[in-house]
């Protein structure tokens, strides 16, 4: 039985004990189910098991019941905190141990992924597939700086933010060397920032547009033209070799022709490939020098 199953007093009257059959007459005793006995034997016989430290609840002792469990009343503290919970809101969990409710809102709390703490009612936090943080331990995984509920990229098990997925990550601009967030281009398996692949003369951007290479320069085709190419000294036009017609060109000394342009000054005969002579500064064909 529980508290007020049984009653404590002394022996006014001539009883033995029903256990050890001592008389009782003067001493403590306690009556229980209509049977009289001294403390001793109810110790042994009759008192409950205390569910916490497992000893008999003696006649003496302050007995606290729940769900057919006992517990003398200063063993009825909570398993975590060891606080007293004689009055006090309580839950009884596995291996009947008994935990205040503070307790046992933070032990059916989630954990923090980076402190390990419970997360409670009330405080920030950062959710990302399943797993939770409190707001400050969500932390990048490169400069520690705290993330909170800023913008963030997540690699594996590694979480970063804008900045150093930037410089971890992203695409390094052949020309700056700053990251490519977004967009860029790609030229000899290079990437460029758009800005970036510009003009060397007129500074415009030359992405999608028709260029041309000198070296490590890039100039659109206005400016090769103007800036760049060399003249053709038949017809005084820049060679933009690749623009349009232009594909060979013919070298001799410090000047240079379109091939089509490379002809007799005489007959007009192209000479591209062909034996050549070279009078007065003009260029003739291997007959026409006969018949000046």
């Amino acid at each position: 039985g529980g508290p007020g199953s049984y009653t404590v007093g002394t022996m006014s009257e001539r009883f033995d004990c029903h256990y050890c059959r001592d008389a009782l007459h003067g001493k403590k005793y306690v009556q229980k189910e209509g049977r009289h006995c001294c403390v001793k034997c109810f110790e042994k016989f009759c008192a409950n098991t205390c569910t916490e430290c497992k000893k008999p609840i003696g006649a003496d002792s302050k007995e606290l019941h729940f769900k057919n469990r006992y517990w003398h009343d200063n063993c009825f503290r909570c398993f975590k905190c060891y606080t007293s919970l004689v009055n006090e809101p309580f839950m009884l969990r596995e291996n009947n141990k008994v935990w205040c409710s503070s307790c046992t809102a933070k032990e059916d709390a989630p954990r923090c992924k980076g402190c390990f703490k419970p997360i409670i009612a009330g405080d920030q936090n950062v959710e990302y597939k399943k797993m939770v943080w409190h707001k400050d331990c969500f932390t990048c995984s490169q400069c520690k700086q705290v993330i909170g509920s800023g913008s963030f990229f997540p690699k594996g098990d590694d979480f970063y933010c804008v900045s150093c997925h930037e410089h971890k990550f992203a695409k390094t601009c052949a020309k700056c060397k700053n990251p490519i967030t977004s967009g860029g281009l790609t030229y000899q398996e290079k990437p460029w920032h758009s800005e970036c692949f510009i003009c060397s003369n007129c500074k415009k951007p030359l992405g999608g547009k028709r260029f041309t290479a000198v070296e490590e320069e890039f100039y659109c085709v206005e400016c090769y033209k103007e800036c760049v190419a060399k003249k053709c000294a038949g017809c005084k036009n820049p060679i933009t070799a690749g623009f349009g017609r232009g594909t060979s060109v013919v070298n001799y000394e410090d000047e240079s022709w379109h091939d089509y342009c490379f002809k007799c000054t005489k007959c007009a005969r192209g000479l591209a490939n062909k034996r050549f002579v070279c009078h007065n500064g003009k260029i003739y064909c291997a007959e026409c020098p006969k018949r000046l």
